[in-house]
């Protein structure tokens, strides 16, 4: 569980395929992605929007800002160019 939490990179094997797993959805094609966006809005609908916005950017940014959102190279080769695209769009929604 606190691997998923994502506030350092893990270090042994078995949590850094956790960790890419869980992060595989900021990978995936657009639409999948912004499906994600919307339900985790959803989820959090109890909250202000400006708060959220607030919020919301600030995760993302904590990804984007990483060296590499994946731990493992299969991962990174696979979603790490998708997934800045896609926290990139994310951040211009959640921001604007």
């Amino acid at each position: 569980i606190l691997t998923t939490k994502h506030q350092v990179p893990p270090t042994d094997n078995d949590a850094m395929i956790l960790a890419d797993i869980d992060l595989v959805i900021l990978g995936q094609a657009a639409e999948l992605f912004d499906r994600y966006e919307d339900n985790v809005r959803t989820e959090y609908s109890f909250v202000d929007d400006v708060v959220f916005s607030h919020g919301r950017c600030k995760v993302i940014k904590s990804f984007k800002d990483r060296d590499t959102i994946y731990s493992t190279q299969h991962f990174k080769d696979r979603y790490e160019a998708s997934a800045r695209t896609n926290l990139e769009r994310s951040l211009l929604r959640w921001a604007s």
